[in-house]
């Protein structure tokens, strides 16, 4: 098959959650297909570099820069843009490129390609032309539900103006979400949770759930021993509801651990703005940005993933899986993942459930490698990135040999 990915950013090497899901699946796909790609870049130090680096399996890569805005000011204007108008932040920020729709309605209308995946909802604002008796088929991947995102934070512990603008927003974006359900010829979910959703919205939308996952050659179990007391949590603190997990941690966990194990360290990996670093003392380490994250993992003695908010499936889980790491999480942080609690996970949604479950790891190295020994096992049976592909692949054959939507 000839495949067309649309994304916001280019997928390699992947520094974050969304690059390692593109890169996971690009990657994989192109071992049998040919893989092109739409996308836009950034145009910092990582530029050349994650353009060497796609360009290892893409056939054909063009580019457009900066989907986000330079100046902060003019974010803020686009926001307060957004509150009056019908359509979400979210989608004119996309809807705004023309210069990119017309290029990729070129791509499109070339008859090149037997599929075209375009990555994360707001994406699906460049709305291109389809062709009548097309053979091409249209499939929206979406790494989480946006709205439903949205839609948590509006009832969340938060701040009153970030709650306000959620709430006006998010039924923006589930009118949005919805319509794009409906336009493509399919649409691929991390989770069954997810999928859910999105069959009582739009029942008619073929779905097929393709979880996130992982390289179990690359995310391999250390032989080394970790470091005492030491916990990790991973990934970009830029992404609100990791943001808003460590906080939870950090002000009302930690404080329990603390008092019972005085010693125990907390490392933050992962690019950490502003608004976290006062988080920072003695027993919290915020590394910044990282080039490779597997050292980090095979150093700690526990993974934690105190997620409030969320969706999807997240990829420090089944990373942190794969390294055979004991993990502790809430259950919205691991929802969609296969783990038992007890077995391959331990999870807590009360901050003095999730402390006395760091603290019986840490204190008990038999049961850390009990569970870490679960969760690698359940990452190479259900995890891997070539089992979740082979799903991708028969979903596409089945997309293929049904008519087209609205046909």
């Amino acid at each position: 098959m000839r495949i067309l990915f649309v994304t916001p950013f280019l997928p390699s090497p992947p520094r974050f959650g969304g690059q390692r899901r593109l890169d996971g699946l690009m990657r994989s796909l192109a071992k049998n297909h040919e893989v092109s790609l739409i996308s836009f870049s950034a145009t910092d130090e990582f530029h050349d570099m994650s353009l060497e680096a796609s360009r290892e399996y893409c056939k054909e890569i063009v580019t457009f820069p900066n989907m986000e805005f330079v100046a902060r000011r003019d974010k803020r204007l686009l926001q307060a843009r957004s509150l009056v108008s019908t359509h979400s932040f979210e989608h004119l920020l996309v809807a705004r490129r023309s210069e990119f729709l017309a290029r990729l309605q070129q791509l499109v209308d070339s008859g090149r390609f037997d599929i075209v995946q375009v990555e994360f909802v707001q994406m699906a604002a460049l709305k291109f032309e389809l062709k009548a008796g097309r053979r091409l088929r249209t499939v929206l991947d979406e790494h989480n539900i946006e709205f439903d995102i949205v839609k948590r934070t509006a009832g969340a512990e938060v701040s009153a103006a970030r709650r306000l603008y959620s709430a006006v927003d998010w039924r923006k974006l589930k009118r949005e979400e919805t319509a794009a359900w409906r336009w493509f010829d399919g649409v691929t979910l991390t989770s069954e949770r997810d999928a859910a959703i999105l069959s009582e919205l739009a029942p008619r939308t073929r779905v097929s759930v393709v979880p996130n996952g992982v390289d179990i050659h690359l995310f391999t179990p250390s032989s080394t021993e970790p470091e005492p007391d030491t916990l990790l949590f991973f990934g970009a603190m830029n992404y609100y509801p990791n943001q808003d997990g460590l906080t939870y941690f950090v002000e009302q966990i930690f404080p329990l651990i603390l008092a019972k194990r005085p010693n125990t360290k907390l490392r933050v990996v992962g690019p950490a703005p502003e608004s976290v670093r006062h988080l920072q003392s003695a027993n919290v380490e915020l590394t910044g940005f990282v080039q490779a994250v597997e050292p980090y993992i095979d150093a700690a003695s526990a993974v934690i993933v105190p997620l409030r908010l969320g969706g999807g499936t997240r990829l420090k889980i089944v990373e942190a899986m794969s390294k055979a790491k004991p993990i502790i999480s809430t259950r919205v942080g691991a929802e969609g993942i296969d783990v038992v609690n007890g077995e391959s996970a331990l999870l807590a949604d009360d901050p003095a459930g999730f402390a006395a479950h760091v603290e019986s790891v840490l204190a008990d190295a038999s049961l850390a490698k009990r569970l870490g020994a679960a969760a690698r096992s359940l990452a190479e049976t259900s995890y891997s990135w070539p089992a979740l592909v082979t799903s991708l692949e028969g979903f596409y054959q089945k997309l293929l040999s049904a008519p087209p939507m609205g046909a």
